[in-house]
């Protein structure tokens, strides 16, 4: 009981330090963002519109608290009625540099680092736009995204290809998309980090305490625009593949689809399963994952979009 009572007045503390600005204790922010995404009363999985629903609002309302505007994307798979959560920031007649992460869980998990750490960095970056307000070169809209997971990973039901197919249907001048896709875990273990195959362990490095730029051929100048700013700008390291789209992880995740319309798009990832042994379990959960490192992201994000777009 006075664990429990403990986490309360912590995460109750975390809302009363974000109401204050940004930048007091980000790690604090984040680490609020998952426990309240991950702590749903059901799981914001495809097996429970209300699960998905109650993510969404918490979503919405985190952008509501800064003054960030939002608009719902809307559709329906069979019975469910499901929608993406789009906000732009600057100017929307500007080429668009897209950043997105699904909110959705696999199966009936807590889905910590899969992926309310992504949706997680993406409120604050969203924060820090809104707060510091820098005048930037293109629109960033930023989308979170229903249904990424099975049974309806590589199928038209995702968030992420409805939303592709629109800028494309509207011919909308989309620069690139960023994905984020489980940012949290990290590991300064030897031999935490693994690889689709052996050989890469020559040029990569063996612990998992970095964040991976991943993208298939054709995205190598987009690719090392983040790798560059997250390691000149954050404490994060960053490491970048740039490979073909069937090496195992390339395209695991919403990038997919925007390739699918010939847009350049690249994901930011801890690497999942490689690392993360938590990956699609109930132990991937809020106490696991690295806040402090999701913060150093964050920050290496936001200068690198005021350096570069």
């Amino acid at each position: 009981m006075q664990g429990r009572s403990f986490r309360v007045l912590f995460f109750a503390f975390g809302i009363f330090i974000s109401s204050c600005g940004y930048g007091i204790d980000v790690p604090v922010k984040l680490k609020q963002h998952v426990y309240q995404l991950s702590h749903t009363k059901k799981p914001r999985s495809v097996n429970f519109q209300s699960g998905l629903d109650e993510a969404s609002a918490y979503i919405r309302g985190s952008l509501d608290s800064i003054g960030q505007g939002w608009r719902k994307q809307e559709y329906r798979v069979d019975s469910l009625r499901v929608h993406n959560i789009i906000a732009f920031y600057g100017d929307t007649t500007l080429p668009r540099l897209v950043i997105g992460a699904h909110y959705d869980v696999c199966m009936n998990l807590p889905g910590a680092d899969d992926n309310a750490s992504g949706v997680a960095g993406l409120l604050e970056l969203s924060r820090r736009l809104n707060i510091e307000k820098p005048r930037l070169k293109h629109c960033i809209e930023m989308v979170f995204y229903t249904l990424e997971e099975p049974p309806h990973f590589r199928t038209v039901n995702m968030g992420s290809y409805v939303h592709a197919k629109d800028l494309a249907d509207r011919k909308v001048n989309v620069e690139a998309m960023v994905c984020l896709e489980m940012i949290g875990f990290y590991s300064d273990e030897k031999g935490s980090q693994q690889y689709p195959a052996n050989i890469m362990k020559l040029w990569y490095p063996n612990r998992g305490n970095f964040i991976a730029v991943v993208g298939k051929k054709g995205m190598k100048d987009l690719g090392s625009v983040f790798k560059k700013g997250i390691n000149k700008y954050s404490n994060l390291p960053c490491e970048m593949l740039i490979a073909p789209s069937r090496v195992e992880g390339v395209d695991f995740s919403d990038h997919l689809n925007y390739w699918l319309f010939g847009f350049k798009a690249i994901m930011l990832t801890d690497s999942a399963f490689m690392r993360n042994k938590n990956y699609h379990k109930r132990t991937d959960t809020w106490d696991t994952l690295d806040y402090e490192k999701m913060a150093e992201l964050v920050e290496g994000l936001f200068r690198t979009l005021k350096t570069y777009y």
